[in-house]
């Protein structure tokens, strides 16, 4: 098992190596629960990383599962105890997306296609407010709020000079284009953007309506990776009620052949600045309504 200075992607690695030592046993999930006294579902919970295991059940697990080998199960142990620190979201309660929050934190690059919003590291706080209330319609007043604060809190790792994130966006020309709040919203919006492309560790480039179908009409998808292991990486995919991370290798190189070739269609950083530029006249002028 690779090392990592990363708490989520350790607490993910120490999952997947904990569910091949349970096939590896012939055991099943639910036969698992019933031996460590704990439920089916936690058992599923702590395979996927989705949340910490103490160095005891990695212990306990190890037992069932007949591990005997004393420097792999202290290995394990190892990387239980340091895969949860408690980190700045945690106090805003149980965040659907806090595994990713987590990859994002620790993560020194972060390449992503949007093909219907500005990702929520770009986004201003109104056109975030907007995107909250207009896209999640279940969610009260009180969590429509937390969800701004920790994605506005998100966008500090952008901004940390002693690390700061490497960001690459490929934006489809919908996202421009498609008014949410208001004009003036996106007006400002669109200004924010184009002022954050021209940081030297942030690039946009823009997909225009012109180049026809490409690799990104499947979705939403981020490739983020780590100091530590930057060629292995993990590929994120945002959906409505949950989330997916995909982490074998050969997804990973699938997805970043289609963001090379997503970047290599779009206009180059100049000519998106250039079109953001002419976009934001178009609210300024009115024509945003249309």
């Amino acid at each position: 098992m690779a090392a990592t200075s990363n708490p989520t992607v350790r607490r993910r690695l120490l999952g997947a190596e904990l569910r091949r030592l349970r096939m590896a046993s012939g055991l099943k999930s639910k036969e698992v629960a019933e031996r460590l006294l704990v439920s089916q579902p936690k058992i599923s919970h702590l395979e996927n990383g989705n949340r910490a295991i103490s160095p005891r059940d990695v212990r306990d697990l190890c037992a069932i599962y007949g591990v005997t080998d004393r420097e792999v199960i202290d290995s394990l142990m190892e990387m239980a105890k340091e895969s949860g620190p408690r980190s700045w979201w945690r106090p805003y309660g149980d965040l659907s997306n806090s595994v990713y929050i987590g990859l994002e934190a620790d993560a020194v690059s972060l390449h992503t296609y949007d093909p219907m919003v500005i990702p929520g590291l770009l986004q201003t706080p109104a056109y975030a407010e907007a995107v909250i209330g207009e896209t999640i319609p279940l969610l009260t007043a009180e969590q429509a709020a937390t969800r701004l604060k920790v994605r506005l809190r998100r966008q500090h790792r952008i901004y940390d000079p002693a690390r700061p994130l490497r960001l690459w966006v490929v934006l489809d020309e919908s996202a421009l284009r498609r008014v949410v709040g208001s004009t003036d919203i996106m007006r400002e919006q669109l200004e924010h953007l184009s002022a954050l492309g021209a940081e030297p560790h942030i690039t946009v480039q823009v997909l225009p309506y012109s180049v026809g179908a490409h690799p990104g009409l499947s979705g939403q998808f981020s490739i983020l990776r780590f100091a530590d292991n930057h060629e292995a990486g993990v590929v994120y995919l945002e959906r409505f009620t949950s989330d997916l991370c995909l982490e074998k290798p050969s997804d990973v190189q699938h997805y970043s052949v289609m963001y090379d070739q997503l970047r290599t269609r779009a206009l180059d950083p100049d000519n998106s600045r250039d079109f953001l530029t002419d976009t934001t006249k178009s609210y300024i002028d009115g024509a945003g309504d249309l």
